[in-house]
C-alpha cells in the first residue's frame, strides 16, 4: 500500500486483511466482527493516522487486541462449549416403551383402587378431574361447611393411597 492511495481504497484493503487475519485465528462470524470493531475504532480513534506504513501495524495491535478480548468474552461466557442446535436429536413426543409400560400399570391400578372406595369418595374425585373446586363440590353435596369437603377429600386421598400400596410408584 502506498500513500497515494484514497482514504477508502486504503481502509477497503486493509479490512480485507484484518478480516483474512483474524479468520485465519477464528470463526467466520468471529472474526467479521473483530474485523468490524477494529476498523470502527482505527477510524473513530486515529483518524489523523493516514500512512499505510504507521497503520498497519497499528491496526494489527488493535485486531491482536480485540480478538483477545473476543476470546476472554466466550470463555468467560462458557460459549466454547455449546453444541449448535442444528447438531442435538430431536426429542421424540411419543413415550418410550417403558414409560407407556409404567403409565399403564399405573392407570390399572388407580382404577382398581378407585372402584374399591367408597360411592362419596369416587365422586368426589369425579367432580375433581370435571375440574370443579371445593365450594362446587360442597354444593354438589348439600354441605354447609367447605371444611366438610376438605376433610372428605384428605380422607379419600389417604383411602386411596392405601389402596395403592401407600405408594403411587410401583414397587418392584
Amino acid at each position: 500500500m502506498t500513500s497515494e492511495f484514497p482514504r477508502d481504497q486504503t481502509a477497503a484493503l486493509l479490512r480485507e486483511r484484518i478480516f483474512r487475519f483474524a479468520a485465519s485465528r477464528m470463526s467466520r462470524e468471529a472474526a467479521e466482527d473483530v474485523s468490524q470493531e477494529s476498523m470502527l475504532l482505527l477510524h473513530e480513534k486515529y483518524p489523523h493516522v493516514t500512512d499505510p506504513a504507521e497503520l498497519l501495524p497499528l491496526a494489527f495491535q488493535i485486531v491482536r487486541f480485540k480478538m483477545a478480548a473476543a476470546i476472554r468474552k466466550t470463555l468467560r461466557r462458557g460459549e466454547h462449549r455449546l453444541v449448535p442446535v442444528e447438531d442435538l436429536p430431536l426429542a421424540s413426543q411419543a413415550d418410550n416403551p417403558e414409560q407407556s409400560a409404567a403409565r399403564s400399570e399405573l392407570r390399572r391400578r388407580l382404577l382398581d383402587a378407585i372402584a374399591g372406595l367408597g360411592e362419596r369418595c369416587r365422586e368426589i374425585f369425579r367432580l375433581k378431574l370435571l375440574g370443579l373446586g371445593f365450594d362446587q363440590i360442597r354444593i354438589h353435596f348439600h354441605v354447609d361447611s367447605i371444611n366438610t369437603i376438605y376433610t372428605w377429600d384428605a380422607r379419600c386421598r389417604k383411602s386411596l393411597l392405601k389402596r395403592m400400596g401407600g405408594s403411587w410408584e410401583v414397587k418392584r
